[in-house]
């Protein structure tokens, strides 16, 4: 029987299903400005959104800290314990200084905003299966999995969402992943890796970090980048991988990876794609579920720019404009949900992809 837990109770009905807290926010003497890592960039996202008018504080779900028993349905307790030694801790955010700060400080500053987000994406999973869609305005810690961190990442979180639907949610037995951040996603390859209940799609720099060559072989539908690719053979590839990966599994829930780090100038992620790339990609892939009745969890992962904030959301503008994401009313049935997707979902040849 699953552990009770938190991070499973209904939020209050008239809140959108967008998933944050201001602890996501790592902020420490300077510390988090000696990572590339823009640590205050989920905050920014939420400032704009509230600039826009399209959210408020009431009408935003906000996450909790996952506890160590939820922590427990992926990771190892060893692993756990590992995360008790500062040098680990810095090894895994890749900020050296780290190691020698006590480790009540390294939990208090660094490991709880990730675990925050953490429970941030196990909650928006189920939200997203209540509502059509969810988004974690933080989360995509696709580096990490059961006993081993890195690339910024110190927890699971895009396995724990899944196991976690798998376990406690009826109806939800399969889930796609679209990992589309510059990196390859190797955490939650591993974790998946014979697992026939999950098909994973990954588009990623072929020359970069993690170049994890065991965890390849859990990839269904690999899109290998060259250094520089830019918007037209991107969002290409994107769409038709999408396309096949969509029509030849067909799953419970599509958890969608959107990483701004394939942006122009991006210092780790070596492609090229323009803002407006990235705007279409997410558009894309919200189009391609929606239009097949799938919910939809994005989590916004990498991305190490000042200006990847402002992008995400107008991003998450362009869902709403374009009538992707809608606002809450009673939950729809799947019959008359996917009506509804139907009637909204314009023909791709809008997208003009060439």
């Amino acid at each position: 029987r699953p552990h009770r837990t938190e991070l499973y109770e209904d939020p209050p009905s008239p809140c959108w299903p967008i998933v944050y807290s201001p602890e996501y926010n790592i902020t420490f003497m300077g510390l988090e400005k000696l990572h590339p890592f823009d640590a205050g960039k989920w905050g920014k996202v939420i400032n704009f959104l509230k600039e826009e008018k399209l959210i408020a504080d009431d009408l935003i779900v906000q996450a909790r800290e996952a506890t160590e028993e939820d922590l427990l349905v992926v990771h190892t307790r060893r692993y756990l314990n590992k995360l008790k030694w500062s040098f680990v801790v810095a090894t895994i955010t890749e900020i050296p200084p780290v190691a020698f700060l006590p480790n009540f400080v390294v939990q208090r500053k660094v490991l709880k905003p990730l675990r925050t987000q953490t429970g941030g994406t196990i909650m928006a999973g189920k939200l997203a299966v209540d509502r059509g869609w969810a988004i974690n305005v933080g989360g995509g810690f696709h580096h990490c999995s059961s006993d081993k961190g890195g690339g910024f990442c110190a927890y699971a979180d895009i396995t724990l969402a899944i196991k976690f639907l798998f376990e406690r949610v009826p109806g939800v037995s399969k889930a796609t992943i679209i990992d589309l951040d510059a990196h390859q996603g190797n955490g939650h390859e591993r974790d998946f890796m014979d697992d026939p209940r999950v098909y994973i799609m990954d588009a990623y720099n072929r020359y970069i970090y993690p170049g994890d060559g065991f965890a390849k072989r859990a990839i269904k539908r690999r899109v290998e980048l060259e250094w520089g690719t830019e918007d037209s053979e991107y969002l290409q590839k994107v769409h038709t991988q999408l396309e096949g990966a969509l029509n030849e599994f067909r799953p419970d829930i599509v958890v969608y990876n959107a990483g701004t780090d394939i942006l122009d100038g991006d210092p780790l992620g070596g492609l090229a794609v323009s803002p407006q790339g990235v705007v279409r990609r997410d558009e894309l892939v919200f189009r391609a579920a929606r239009r097949r009745g799938l919910p939809v969890l994005m989590l916004t992962s990498g991305g190490y720019q000042k200006r990847t904030a402002r992008i995400i959301a107008d991003s998450i503008l362009n869902l709403h404009s374009s009538g992707l994401i809608q606002l809450p009313g009673p939950a729809p049935g799947r019959s008359r949900l996917e009506q509804m997707v139907r009637d909204s979902a314009k023909d791709l040849s809008d997208l003009s992809l060439q």
